[in-house]
């Protein structure tokens, strides 16, 4: 009788637990999984906390209920299988703003991440380029082809556009900024849609048009216990043997699969595994490769992150607008590049007692001295700036938490699925039960994290000789 499959899992995030998830499913039955988390805590960017009494993420907030075909997105699927689909929670008020000459403006409809499909909807925040958006004759982007998402709307659209809507709002998604974002891999509809379109205008239109949304359909969504209820029932449902506080520091190819070299230098554990998915962040990930596959990992490896903080606060009954939160463009001179009224947003989370929190994220790529500062003067930078973009002073914080996320979010330059795709091909020649998923490499966002872990555990499965089913 053959033995089970040995499965390891490097990577105690929400990618690795729902690989975990996936091989426990479709896997034979007694394949042995094993997730290693170099943390004592599982689930990575999610993380639910409290303050002042109450629950707060000190991560990620909500996900996208839908893929960006239409249908179920990854992780309200996984959501369902946990059981978990009664837990599910909208956003209350949906409309944010913007921050422009130091007052909040509404966030205008009808953008896919700030790029206008109509541009007298936009005049408000920003006045397109007098000659924008000519038909050239020619579809926008040629095939195979990437750009910044920057360089493609400041040519189409003049860099108001640009510097008032598309960075601010790929800023408070990536940390970073749209002339060095890659357009193929932070909006890929409108990159496909801009292969065909001669207009920016008629790309977006197309690229809305491909997955259109039911009307009055939720389009985030959130668990009313927190985030960390997905992490723990992931974790409890895959069955795997969670092993915290256990760094992977090598990873070398044997005859019959995998040795990982796991704990510290003077005591190490040696693991032997029939596949492996590294379900981390590029540089770990790179450092991994190293020895087994290191054109992979040179490519891997060349992934820059940026780092954030995440200020949130108690405010005893502030006066706060009607609104989720709001965006603040670079070009305002702020620290602060969002917030987010979080008990206005979520309904679930609003307090007989008055009390709202308010959380504000800092840090954009490049600009990391801002990070130095020490927690008391983050949360008086941030509790004067809000006040300042509010237009009324905020009353003193009853408590503040500040979480700081070194090298969170992967910057995406253009190329970036090119370059992935690459090393990808080539692990799977050499090496096909090594897998790599996560963020640095699909794309950020629950959803994606998800799918990315699932689609490793499937290669994985169909290497070691296919599932169960």
């Amino acid at each position: 009788m053959a033995r089970p499959w040995r499965v390891a899992i490097v990577g105690g995030g929400i990618t690795g637990l729902a690989a975990a998830v996936r091989l426990r499913d479709r896997a034979p039955a007694g394949t042995e999984i094993t997730v290693y988390e170099q943390s004592g805590r599982l689930g990575g960017k999610l993380r639910t906390g409290e303050l002042a009494g109450g629950p707060v993420e000190f991560g990620a907030e909500s996900f996208l209920m839908r893929d960006p075909a239409g249908g179920e997105s990854a992780v309200v699927t996984l959501v369902r299988r946990l059981g978990l689909a009664d837990a599910i929670v909208h956003p209350t008020v949906g409309q944010a703003a913007l921050v422009v000459d130091g007052g909040l403006r509404p966030v205008p409809g009808g953008t896919l991440v700030g790029v206008p499909g109509d541009l007298d909807r936009v005049a408000a925040v920003a006045q397109p380029a007098a000659t924008a958006d000519r038909d050239g004759g020619a579809p926008l982007l040629p095939p195979d082809a990437d750009v910044s998402v920057g360089a493609l709307v400041r040519d189409r659209l003049g860099d108001e556009v640009v510097d008032r809507l598309v960075d601010p709002m790929l800023g408070g998604v990536y940390a970073g900024r749209a002339d060095d974002l890659s357009l193929v891999t932070t909006m890929p509809a409108l990159a496909r849609a801009a292969r065909v379109e001669h207009t920016l205008v008629g790309a977006v239109r197309a690229a809305q048009a491909a997955a259109p949304r039911a009307p009055g359909a939720p389009v985030f969504g959130t668990l009313a216990g927190g985030l960390s209820t997905l992490v723990e029932a992931a974790a409890r449902e895959s069955g795997a043997t969670i092993r915290r506080d256990a760094a992977v520091r090598e990873l070398h190819r044997t005859p019959t699969g995998w040795r990982l070299v796991v704990g510290p230098t003077r005591e190490p554990e040696f693991v032997e595994a029939d596949a492996v998915v590294l379900a981390v962040p590029a540089r770990p990930a790179a450092r991994l490769l190293a020895g087994p596959a290191p054109e992979a990992a040179a490519t891997v490896g060349g992934l820059d992150y940026a780092s954030v903080a995440l200020v949130t606060m108690a405010l005893p009954e502030p006066e706060l607008p009607e609104l989720s939160g709001f965006l603040v463009p670079a070009t305002e001179g702020l620290l602060i590049k969002a917030s987010t009224f979080f008990t206005t947003k979520w309904g679930h989370l609003r307090r007989p007692d008055g009390l709202a929190l308010v959380r504000a994220s800092v840090g954009r790529y490049g600009e990391e001295a801002s990070l130095q500062l020490t927690d008391d003067d983050l949360v008086a930078t941030v509790h004067r700036e809000l006040s300042k973009v509010l237009g009324t002073p905020l009353p003193a914080p009853v408590a503040r938490h500040v979480q700081r996320w070194g090298g969170a979010l992967p910057q995406y330059t253009p190329g970036h699925l090119g370059r992935v795709g690459t090393a990808r091909a080539a692990l799977r020649a050499a090496h096909p039960t090594l897998a790599l998923a996560g963020a640095g490499y699909d794309g950020v966002g629950i959803p994606v994290c998800v799918r990315s872990g699932e689609t490793a555990a499937e290669e994985i499965i169909t290497a070691l000789g296919g599932s169960a089913a």
